[in-house]
């Protein structure tokens, strides 16, 4: 996997790289700054990019901004967002701007190193990897969708940290049908079409944080 690191801070910068290329990626870019982060991304076309929100100049949000404007320019892009908290506007933004190949974890998260690895797998490979703390705090800063039950609630959450059926079924403790069922309850609530099967479980995600 070719990677692109874009991380003012020295230390998890090269911690990152460490772990990747440990893991047996390839480190192809590392930037330190925002303005950086686009050219480098269309340099290089990388597998998967992996951004910090606030970068140099300001600190505010180039990297969120670089995200969004990769993705227009080069469709699809995978991109793996690091936070030191959870940011609510720049996390909603971001999961705005795609339905696949998009992961946001907190900083922290890097420290386990097993998480931290599946999920920059799973972002490459086209999935979902949100952090289960923002995911809790974006689900409980708005008022849930009442047509929701608390099963079909949790199966939600999970589904938005990128799990797939069996995983699901394995952490509630019941069978994959039943977790079908759910989600397909889920799917009929938010009035999402079956025309949209390759991306409904993110679509799911989203509208159930904006509602």
């Amino acid at each position: 996997m070719r990677i692109v690191i874009a991380e003012d801070n020295a230390l998890l910068r090269e911690g990152i790289a460490l772990l990747t290329r440990t893991a047996g990626h390839e480190i192809v870019g590392i930037v330190a700054s925002g303005p950086e982060i686009v050219p480098a991304l269309l340099e290089h076309r990388p597998d998967i990019a992996v951004l910090d929100v606030r970068m140099p100049p300001t600190f505010r949000d180039e990297g969120l901004r670089a995200a969004i404007e990769a993705r227009e320019k080069l469709p699809g892009l995978p991109i793996l967002v690091l936070s030191q908290y959870v940011e609510h506007t720049y996390a909603t933004e971001l999961l705005a701007s795609g339905a696949s190949g998009i992961g946001y974890l907190l900083k922290d998260r890097v420290g386990r190193v097993e998480e931290f690895l599946d999920a920059l797998n799973r972002v490459a490979g086209g999935g979902t990897a949100l952090d289960p703390e923002v995911v809790s705090q974006l689900m409980n800063r708005r008022d849930p969708l009442d047509a929701l039950t608390a099963r079909e609630r949790e199966v939600l959450h999970l589904m938005a940290q990128g799990h797939d059926n069996a995983a699901i079924a394995r952490q509630l403790v019941v069978t994959e049908r039943a977790v079908t069922k759910h989600i397909g309850n889920i799917f009929r609530k938010l009035d999402l079409p079956p025309s949209d099967s390759g991306h409904r479980r993110v679509l799911a995600v989203l509208a159930y944080v904006n509602a």
